[in-house]
């Protein structure tokens, strides 16, 4: 039964998910928590760990979880869940593509669905960047100083390499940059500590 409800769970948010995979975190994280299927706070580990892991990250949080819950076979038809709609919807567009594009209703249907992706990706961002920095609930904060800090540094680096030099850092020396950045604040830290 497992089986069944993670492909058909997962091929619900490959459906009716527009925007990429950061489009599919709210929805991804609304079933896990209904589920039960992950805590929030290992979600929100989870996600960290799917960006900077190779592949869309639906897909690996689709593999991850349907393993979690299913083993091979879970991850298999998580997987192909997500991915199916996407898959089908890509071939019936490319069918009638020329169609497509000089029709209103399909204009107009893009128009509608660009402010909602927005929206779902803004509305992830704001919640993860609220869980790195300490946020709990509306009654509890616990600061996590090492992510602040990691957080602060890489703005004032990204900025002052764009402003200053007129130069943008790749998306993959950022994430490189990040990891190096948590383990030299993390241990700078913990030397303070004592």
């Amino acid at each position: 039964m497992i089986y069944l409800t993670l492909f058909l769970e997962f091929f619900k948010i490959g459906l009716f998910c527009f925007g990429g995979g950061f489009g599919m975190v709210p929805l991804i994280r609304e079933l896990v928590l209904t589920h039960g299927w992950l805590t929030e706070d290992a979600f929100y580990s989870f996600v960290g760990v799917c960006e900077s892991t190779p592949g869309p990250i639906a897909v690996n949080m689709a593999t991850y979880i349907g393993a979690v819950q299913g083993g091979i076979g879970g991850s298999l038809l998580a997987t192909l869940g997500v991915v199916m709609p996407s898959f089908l919807i890509i071939l019936l567009v490319a069918a009638a593509l020329q169609n497509l594009t000089d029709n209103r209703y399909f204009k107009g249907f893009l128009r509608g669905v660009k402010p909602v992706i927005i929206a779902l990706i803004l509305s992830t961002g704001t919640v993860m960047l609220a869980k790195t920095v300490g946020y709990i609930s509306l009654h509890a904060f616990s600061a996590d100083f090492v992510s602040m800090t990691v957080f602060t540094l890489l703005a004032v680096i990204y900025f002052v390499t764009k402003w200053v030099f007129k130069k943008t850092i790749p998306a993959m020396a950022l994430v490189l940059l990040s990891a190096a950045l948590g383990i030299g604040v993390s241990l700078l830290y913990e030397v303070a500590a004592f």
